[in-house]
C-alpha cells in the first residue's frame, strides 16, 4: 500500500510540475504538432503546439514506480518490469513516428506497415521474457506449470480453462501464445492512438481504464491463491486467481493513474501539450500488458471500451467507403470528428466521451466481481 500511495503522488506531482518544463523545451526545438487540412477547422488554431508529451508521463510513471518502492523497501517485480517494457518499447516506436512528422512537417511518419512492425517486435520480445522465469510457486508472468506442463490460456476475468494453449506443444502453445499477445498489443495500442485526436479525451479515457486495473490487481491479490487466508477458507478457496504478483501491477498502474492525472492538467482544453503517438502507443502497450498479466485478456474489450468504438468507426468507414465507391457513414472518422463536424464543441465532445468510457469500465469492473461473486466449485 505504501509503494502504491508514494509512487501514485510522486508520478502525478511530477508531471504537474515538469510538464511546464518539457512544453518550453519541445518549443524550443521545434516539436510542434502538424495539423491536418482535411479536419476540422477550428483545429488549425492547434498547429505548432508541442506534441510529444508522452515522454513526461511515462517518465513520471516510471519514476514513481522505483520511488514508490525504494521508499517502502519492497522488491520489484518482473510482471511491472514487463508493463514498463511495454509502454517504454511502444513509446519508442510511437516517439520515432513523432518525430519524423514534426521533421518533415507532413501527417505521415512512420509508414503504416513499419509502425505495426515495430508494435509486433517490441510484442514479441514481451511475449517471450513473459512466457519464462517461474516463481516459487511455479507462476511466469503468464502461466503456470503443473507436472512439468506450462498451461497458457486465452482469459476473460480469469483463465478460461478449455482454451489451453499447452494443447498444441510447448513450441506450437508458446508460439500461438505470442501470436495471441501481439494481437491484444496491437489492437489496444492503435485503440488509444485512434482516440487520441482532442484535447484530454485519451487522457481522460486512460486514467479510468488504468483506475480499474488497481481495483483488479487488489482484488486479485487479497483472493490470491497464495494467500494463506484464502487457503484457509474452504468456502472462497475455489475462487481464487493464479495471477502473479497482482499487488504490483495494481502499483504500476496507479502510478500510471497519478502521472496521467498530472499530465492532463495541461493536456486538457485547451491543450499545452500533445502526448502524441509517444504517449498514445505507450499507453495502449501498458494497457495491453496489465491485461494480459492479470488475467483478463477479453475483459479489455469492456475496460477499453471506448478506444474500441472509435476504432471501430474508422474500420467501417474504410470499408463503407471502398465498398460505395466514396460515400461515407460518418462526416469524418474517428467518431469524435464526426460530432464535431455536426456542430458540437470539442469540451462537449471530450466529456460525453469519458461518461462513455467510465460506463464501459464500471462495466468491466462489474463483469470482473459478479464472476467473482457467482463462481461455483
Amino acid at each position: 500500500m505504501i509503494a502504491l500511495l508514494t509512487g501514485a503522488a510522486f508520478s502525478l506531482v511530477f508531471t504537474l510540475l515538469t510538464t511546464p518544463l518539457f512544453i518550453k523545451l519541445f518549443n524550443r526545438i521545434g516539436w510542434g504538432q502538424f495539423i491536418r487540412d482535411d479536419g476540422p477547422q477550428s483545429h488549425h488554431a492547434k498547429r505548432g503546439t508541442p506534441t510529444m508529451g508522452g515522454i513526461v508521463f511515462i517518465i513520471g510513471a516510471v519514476l514513481g514506480y522505483f520511488v514508490g518502492h525504494l521508499i517502502a523497501r519492497e522488491p520489484f517485480t518482473l510482471v511491472a518490469f514487463l508493463v514498463m517494457f511495454l509502454m517504454v518499447g511502444l513509446g519508442a516506436v510511437g516517439f520515432l513516428d513523432d518525430f519524423l512528422k514534426t521533421r518533415n512537417q507532413r501527417s505521415l511518419g512512420l509508414g503504416g506497415w513499419s509502425k505495426i512492425l515495430g508494435q509486433v517486435i517490441v510484442a514479441a520480445i514481451f511475449a517471450v521474457i513473459a512466457l519464462n522465469f517461474p516463481d516459487e510457486n511455479d507462476l511466469t508472468p503468464v502461466s503456470k506449470i503443473l507436472d512439468g506442463v506450462q498451461h497458457t490460456y486465452i482469459s476473460f476475468v480469469r483463465d478460461i480453462e478449455w482454451l489451453d494453449f499447452a494443447t498444441f506443444g510447448l513450441i506450437g502453445g508458446g508460439i500461438l501464445f505470442a501470436i495471441w499477445s501481439i494481437v491484444i498489443v496491437v489492437s489496444a495500442s492503435n485503440g488509444v492512438n485512434v482516440a487520441d485526436g482532442l484535447d484530454g479525451l485519451a487522457t481522460g479515457a486512460s486514467i479510468l481504464a488504468f483506475t480499474s486495473y488497481i481495483f483488479i490487481g487488489f482484488w486479485q491479490n487479497n483472493q490470491s491463491c497464495y494467500n494463506v487466508n484464502v487457503q484457509e477458507s474452504v468456502e472462497n478457496s475455489f475462487r481464487c486467481y493464479q495471477v502473479r504478483d497482482p499487488l504490483d501491477l495494481a502499483v504500476i498502474a496507479a502510478c500510471i493513474v497519478g502521472s496521467l492525472i498530472g499530465f492532463l492538467w495541461w493536456n486538457t482544453s485547451p491543450a499545452q501539450i500533445f502526448m502524441g503517438d509517444t504517449g498514445s502507443l505507450g499507453l495502449g502497450g501498458a494497457l495491453a500488458a496489465l491485461a494480459i498479466l492479470s488475467r483478463t485478456d477479453l475483459l479489455l474489450v469492456f475496460i477499453g471500451g471506448l478506444f474500441l468504438i472509435v476504432t471501430g468507426s474508422v474500420i467501417l468507414q474504410r470499408i463503407y467507403f471502398k465498398l460505395t465507391k466514396g460515400k461515407r457513414i460518418f462526416l469524418m472518422s474517428p467518431l469524435h470528428h464526426h460530432f464535431e463536424l455536426k456542430g458540437w464543441a470539442e469540451i462537449t465532445v471530450v466529456v460525453r466521451f469519458w461518461i462513455i468510457a467510465g460506463l464501459f469500465v464500471a462495466a468491466g469492473i462489474g463483469i470482473f466481481y459478479v464472476e467473482w461473486a457467482l463462481a461455483r466449485p
